[in-house]
């Protein structure tokens, strides 16, 4: 079943909002609504980016990074490793 990409967009537009909603209103960090809804925007544009592309073989230019990704990204470049390894070494 796929899912029409505008009613996709209102969902991801809807979250966005809610996010915003959350954030302003933290209640310190951890705070669990605003976990709940960063969670929801990352599903919010999958399913977004999966019906753009499913009904005109687009994408966006955006993407959602896991903890494992967010992980390998601290180390891409050559001088980010040379200063990990500097200070493992002092």
């Amino acid at each position: 079943m796929s899912i029409d990409p505008r009613v996709a967009l209102e969902s991801l537009t809807a979250a966005l909002e809610e996010h915003l909603t959350a954030a302003a209103s933290r209640r310190g960090e951890g705070d669990p609504a605003v976990e709940a809804a960063f969670f929801a925007v990352a599903d919010a544009f999958e399913v977004y980016d999966d019906s753009l592309y499913e009904a005109y073989d687009e994408v966006t230019p955006l993407q959602v990074i896991d903890d494992e990704d967010a992980d390998d990204d601290d180390i891409d470049d050559d001088e980010d490793l040379e200063i990990l390894q500097d200070s493992e070494q002092s």
